[in-house]
This record gives C-alpha cells, structure tokens and sequence, in this order.
C-alpha cells in the first residue's frame, strides 16, 4: 500500500494538511519537513513541537545530504534568486523531497480553497506526482486554517504575528522592497547578514525600477524609507512553487 506523505512548512496550512491527512490515511500517513530551520524564526521549532502533539504523530525532519543551510547553498553555487525561483529552496527543499519520494507515493501540500491557479499551475509543472489537495476538497481557507490552530490551542508562529505574510527564513531572497525594509527593522542582523552575502557574491536580489529604468539595488544601497506596505508586498512562496511566478489567486 502506497505511503501518503504530508509536506509541512511551519505554515498554518500545512499544519491542518497534515492534521487532515493523518485523520483520514492514520498510520499511512508520514508528516514531513525539510530542514531550513537555521535560519527561520527560532519560534517556528516550538510550533512544529506543538503541531507534532496537536496531530498525534512526529513529523520527520529531513536533511539535505549535500549542503548544511542556506548560506552554503549561496556561496556553492554562486547563485540568490532569479526569475525562476531560488536555488535555496530547489537545493533544501525540492531536491530532499525528491530524495525521499517513491514512485507510488500520494503527496499532500497545504494548499487551500482560494490557491487554485497555485494547484493548476502545479499539475502542470509536477505531472509525475500524486498530489491529494485536501484543503481544497474539504472547502478550507486561509482563515479557517488560522482559526483551526488557535481553536487547538497553538499561537501562530511569531512571524505570522509581526506582520509577515509567509513564515520562511528570516530574509528570504525573494521577497521585495518593502519586505526587506521591515526585515532591517525588526532584524537587522538578518539584512546585514545577506548585505554582505550580495556582496561577496556580486549578486542582488532587488531592482530598483524608479525613473523609468530598471537597475541592481544592492541591500545596502537601499534607502530605508523606499518601499510598499506590507500588505502591498507578493506572497513569497517557499516550497513546491519556488521556481514559477508568483501570482494572486482568485
């Protein structure tokens, strides 16, 4: 009988995911992370405790068997983002699923009711999997997810509570303008920790696109006061999505 794997991410979503999937395939079911959690709000390991209790079952944490962290992903390849994704996620996350799949396994993936251009666009590009998207078929938002945990009595990981719309590493390199400005306020370590990385790399992750030109903006060129709200701010997708565009569902 084929394993179900449930990919967790520290987001609310796959947490009901994978609460859902262990309810309806018990001891099938394996919940799953792939380790990035170096450089992540040290919060997010006391909401995968807290998940692990809430569903009933530990969630594997899997490695990668080549690079460490994110870091060493940036200085081996020479490479940050490009307009396919990043090649830290590709390396820590894609490649480690890939590792530990088998060819009959059912997968599922925290994808709810309002991501459907996300699923067809993951159909798509990832043909040979068996994907179950279970928050979808039981008609489950975003909000319900959120509901679901704190009617469970977990607290949603703190980066959620400072403002941000995803949950992955504390300066992810595909996040825009304004993110990276509310990243040098609320961790300035982190923004000076990737300063210095675009710097030994020769590389950015931003584009200044004012006065009708589009040029590099290295991080520590960029003025603290340039940027969009927040909530202006794209979804920044950090899993099976990373290497496509991403775009606003509904």
């Amino acid at each position: 009988m084929s394993r179900v794997l449930g990919w967790f991410s520290c987001g609310e979503a796959s947490a009901v995911a994978a609460y859902e999937g262990y309810r309806k395939y018990g001891k099938r079911f394996e919940a799953l992370y792939c380790d990035t959690l170096a450089y992540e709000h040290p919060d997010n390991l006391r909401f995968l405790r807290d998940v692990e209790r809430w569903i009933g079952i530990e969630i594997k944490i899997l490695k990668s068997s080549e690079y460490t962290d994110i870091y060493d992903v940036f200085r081996r390849t020479r490479w940050l983002v490009g307009d396919k994704g990043a090649r830290c996620t590709t390396e820590l996350k894609k490649n480690v699923r890939t590792e530990y799949q088998l060819p009959d396994d059912i997968h599922i993936f925290g994808f709810t009711v309002e991501a459907e251009k996300r699923i067809n666009r993951f159909k798509e590009q990832n043909f040979e999997v068996a994907a179950e998207f279970i928050l979808r078929d039981l008609g489950i938002t975003k909000e319900m997810c959120r509901t679901r945990i704190r009617d469970a009595g977990i607290e949603i990981p703190a980066m959620y509570r400072l403002g941000y719309k995803n949950n992955n590493c504390i300066g992810c390199v595909k996040g825009g303008i304004g993110y990276w400005n509310k990243i040098r306020r609320d961790f300035p370590e982190a923004f000076d920790r990737m300063a210095a990385m675009e710097r030994e790399l020769g590389a950015t992750i931003l584009k200044d696109r004012r006065g009708g030109k589009t040029r590099r903006l290295y991080l520590d060129e960029l003025d603290p006061n340039h940027g969009a709200k927040m909530s202006d701010e794209p979804d920044i997708e950090c899993g099976v999505l990373c290497q496509m565009p991403v775009e606003k569902d509904g």
